[in-house]
């Protein structure tokens, strides 16, 4: 068995303008971006988000069908699972729906995407060369750092991710009047936290590294972005930005605060 199964192995941004996405994370996080060639993908392009020559992340148009459906721009988390089809029926079995059928990457994997019973959405994904592919670090500039689940029941949800993906409760913290913020890892690797969130909807949020955090809030400012939760600290000593980006997208982020 791979040592990224119930990892994040990948994230990608669906978004209604891919050209003024590129622009805006260039300016915050600094990503370059290359476009590639997608078999199978019906006409959509994909872009690589890449800091220096290396692609840490995805970009992609959201697709007239699923904007039909009442679809946002949003960012999602791929988790590496022993098998994308298996998961499918554990998932609906856990009170879980399937968002998209399994479908094939060539020369890349296989993915689905999921629907927990609280309505958070996450893909599972399965690599063609799990032999070559491994979680990336998390604490690299431009890397997803921590992945958190806004959501009203994040016992029910936590229980749905745990026999899915095999994710264990790791610490927790008390928020006083907003209850349990739950952290929950997989193996050795703490990979973020779930709670009951004020939020009208659920949704994961994605924090990205970044240098100084208050240079960074100024620069999604200056990009077009909404800051909804101004740069704060957390336990551990980092600090934090939640945002919105021109699309709609909700996004974090981490760095650090000069003296």
């Amino acid at each position: 068995m791979s040592d990224a199964n119930g990892r994040f192995v990948w994230y990608e941004l669906m978004t209604t303008d891919v050209e003024g996405a590129r622009e805006f994370y260039g300016a915050v996080v600094g990503w370059g971006a290359k476009d590639v060639p997608m078999p199978g993908s019906a006409g959509h392009g994909y872009t690589m988000l890449t800091m220096g020559e290396t692609p840490q992340h995805g970009l992609m148009a959201l697709p007239d069908e699923a904007r039909a459906m009442g679809a946002r721009p949003s960012w999602t988390g791929y988790v590496e699972v022993p098998d994308v089809d298996q998961g499918l029926l554990r998932a609906a079995r856990l009170g879980g729906q399937a968002v998209t059928p399994a479908m094939d990457i060539p020369g890349v994997g296989r993915f689905a995407i999921v629907s927990d019973p609280t309505g958070g959405t996450l893909a599972l994904f399965h690599s063609s060369n799990p032999d070559q592919d491994a979680p990336a670090p998390m604490n690299e500039p431009g890397r997803v750092c921590w992945s958190e689940l806004h959501t009203q029941d994040w016992e029910k949800a936590f229980s749905f991710y745990g026999e899915l993906m095999g994710w264990r409760k790791t610490d927790s913290m008390d928020m006083g009047p907003m209850g349990t913020y739950q952290m929950y890892g997989a193996g050795d690797t703490t990979l973020g936290g779930m709670f009951n969130s004020p939020a009208p909807h659920p949704f994961w949020l994605y924090y990205f590294v970044v240098g100084d955090i208050d240079q960074a809030q100024a620069r999604v400012l200056a990009a077009g972005g909404r800051v909804d939760n101004e740069v704060h600290q957390v336990p551990g000593g980092g600090w934090i930005v939640q945002c919105t980006d021109p699309q709609g997208a909700a996004f974090a982020l981490l760095g650090s605060r000069q003296d």
